[in-house]
């Protein structure tokens, strides 16, 4: 499987702590082929760029799955979630992490730096990397939400 992950400043630390996690010989599994889009440092850094850059990667299939982690996970999320085909879900517990897998079929997890810590995680990466997407009613609603994507109707100006 081949992984994407960003943050902003906010959510540097934690990041290089999932990469570490990913591309070791994480709980018994392979190592993971990781790409770290950045940022690179905790310098003062705007999350939207990172959130697109992984958000294409993921929609385009570039790689299967992407990570994003600023401070709250909030604005990753909604910048990730702008991205036609991207459903990126910000997670801070393990039942969540296991639902937006099942039910959602999730592709970008984003997490919150200031909110949790590494281990939780890497509990929470565990989780939502070895979580199979349930298909039946799930998928039917998958693409009514796809269609939501490709109807431009519900924006046009009077």
């Amino acid at each position: 499987m081949r992984i994407a992950i960003g943050s902003d400043h906010a959510g540097y630390a934690l990041k290089e702590e999932i990469k570490r996690y990913l591309e070791a010989a994480w709980d018994g599994q392979e190592p993971l082929d990781v790409e770290d889009v950045g940022c690179f440092s905790e310098r003062s850094v705007d999350y939207p760029d990172y959130a697109l850059t992984v958000a294409r990667k993921v929609a385009t299939g570039e790689v299967d799955r992407g990570i994003l982690i600023c401070g709250t996970g909030i604005g990753m999320s909604i910048a990730a979630n702008k991205v036609k085909n991207v459903r990126a879900a910000l997670v801070h517990d393990l039942f969540s992490a296991e639902a937006t897998r099942k039910h959602n079929d999730s592709n970008i997890l984003t997490m919150g730096g200031r909110i949790i810590g590494p281990d939780l995680a890497k509990a929470i990466v565990k989780t939502w990397l070895s979580t199979p997407f349930e298909g039946g009613r799930h998928a039917r609603r998958l693409d009514k939400i796809a269609d939501m994507e490709d109807d431009d109707s519900q924006f046009s100006r009077s």
